[in-house]
Order: C-alpha cells, then structure tokens, then sequence
C-alpha cells in the first residue's frame, strides 16, 4: 500500500514541467571552487560589435548628406582643374602630334636626316583641318622630339660615363640647359611673330616640334664623335646642321603666311615676303649653334 502511494504521488518522469523552481537552486561551482554567474559577461554581442556601428553610420541621414556633398565638391574641383588645364592645354589637339606610327617615323626620320631629296613640302588638309602624322608626313610631331629627347639624355650620359665624368648632376644639368634652349627658342618665335605682326598658322606645339627636331641630328653627331673622334664629330656637325637648317625653312615657308599688318607697320607689300625669309631663315640659322653648344663638351 505504501508503494502504491508513493507511485501515485510521483509526476510522471517523461512529463515537463511547466516552472521549473529556481530559489532553492545553488549556483554552479567551477573546478576551481569559485561560483560561476548566470549573467554571460564575455565578448559583446553582433549589435554592439563594428558592423553594427558601420550600419547605424551609413543609415544616418546626416552621414549620407555629408558624403553627397563631400562627393559633389570633389566633382567641382575636378571640372574646375580640368576646366583650367583646357585653358592653356588642349589635350584633343595634343593628341594630334602624337598621333604616329611606325611609318610616319621612319618617313620623318629620312627627311631630317636627307631633307634634299624631299619634293613635296605641302601639308594636306581635310575639311580646314591638318591631316594627322600618320596621314602626312610633312605634318609636325611632337613623338620623335620628345623620344630624341631622352634618348638624347641617356647618350649624354653615356658620353660623360666613358669620359669618366658622370654624375648626377653634370647629367641633370645637361637635361635642365637642353629644355631651356627649347624653351627660350620658342618664346624668341612666338615673340618674333608677334611683333612683326605675321599672320601664321603655326600654334605653340608646331614651333615645339619644329625646335625638337634638333636632338635627332644632335644624337647623329655625338654618335658619330664617340665612333670617329673629333674628325667624325665636325662632319656629323656639318651634315645634321645643313640638314635641319634646309628642313626648317622649307618647313616654316609652308607655315609662315605672307600676312603682315602694312597699316601698322607702314610697309608696303614688298616687303611682307622678307619679313617671312628673315624669320625663317633667322629660325634656320639659329639651330647649328644650339647644336654645337649642346653637344661639345659631351666628345673630347
């Protein structure tokens, strides 16, 4: 009977039991004899961790307003420096005289070096427009100018490294006085131009192109000094320097126009095509004493 009793009174073992009675449990010791919390004090959960900062930031209005107009400024700035780089460059039209191939190099090549035998000295047109380099190889350049530039620059160096007197800065001084006859022989025309009042086609990147065209005959007679000493380094001086004067004024007296302001000036017509001889033959003239200058003192 007292079986009996004690069965019945049991709950069933596989029942649940809805409230589980927590006052009178003990907390959980650890191996170490120390009470353990309830509470979880460990590493912060995903809302309190940097991605959730990350969400709340870019879901701030104030956040993305300020990123819209941080990213708006910054497409201001750059029109405006774009727009400020057009003003003095035009990078379309400085596309234009790089606009080359292997065929048009060579072609130029020859005629600068052999300009004699050249007949055709006309630039083509196209609709007002000048044909492209690769399209007419009287038009000007700006590749081979800049190509014998450097090239000019690393046979400087060898030169000066033979001789045993390289160093950095006889080679950065080399480079620094080639760029600036360049550049004051350029100002020379453009001033030149402008104050005999001579109408001309010719924009600031032919002149360039015209005056860079130089180095190629410079790179013929230093090659031609280290080669053949003194003897060959005259001979080259000669040839590159007849060569480029002839090749200037058959060149500039297609660009040149016979224009000049008689009202101005008070001239008569007579005298508008000597006005253009003397710039283009000044132009010419002016080209073997760069020549020799830049290239003297790298053949000993």
């Amino acid at each position: 009977l007292d079986t009996l009793l004690l069965a019945r009174a049991a709950p069933p073992a596989g029942d649940s039991v809805l409230f589980e009675d927590t006052s009178s449990a003990a907390p959980a010791m650890n191996s170490q004899g120390y009470y353990t919390s309830g509470y979880n004090m460990g590493e912060p959960s995903n809302d309190m961790q940097g991605g959730g900062g990350m969400n709340n930031l870019f879901a701030d209005p104030m956040a993305n307003a300020a990123m819209m107009y941080g990213s708006s400024l910054a497409n201001q700035g750059k029109d405006m420096v774009n727009k400020e780089i057009s003003r003095f460059m035009s990078v379309n039209k400085l596309k234009y005289f790089f606009a080359v191939d292997t065929r048009y190099v060579l072609k130029k090549l020859m005629i600068l070096m052999f300009p004699y035998t050249h007949q055709d000295w006309e630039v083509r047109y196209h609709r007002d427009t000048p044909l492209t380099p690769r399209q007419d190889v009287n038009a000007s350049d700006l590749y081979i100018p800049t190509m014998a530039f450097i090239t000019y620059i690393l046979l400087a160096g060898m030169a000066l490294g033979i001789q045993k007197r390289f160093s950095p800065e006889v080679l950065g001084l080399c480079a620094s006085t080639a760029l600036v006859w360049v550049i004051i022989e350029v100002l020379v025309m453009l001033l030149s131009l402008y104050l005999l009042t001579v109408h001309t086609d010719l924009s600031t990147f032919d002149l360039i192109a015209y005056s860079g065209y130089k180095y190629v005959g410079m790179i013929f007679t230093v090659l031609c000094g280290l080669l053949f000493g003194s003897d060959g380094y005259f001979v080259a001086l000669a040839w590159s320097s007849f060569a480029l004067m002839f090749f200037i004024v058959r060149s500039l007296k297609m660009k040149i126009l016979p224009s000049l302001s008689s009202d101005s000036m008070g001239m008569g017509s007579n005298a508008k095509p000597q006005l253009r001889l003397y710039i283009t033959v000044a132009s010419a003239l002016f080209q073997p004493i760069i020549i020799y200058w830049l290239t003297s003192h790298l053949v000993r």
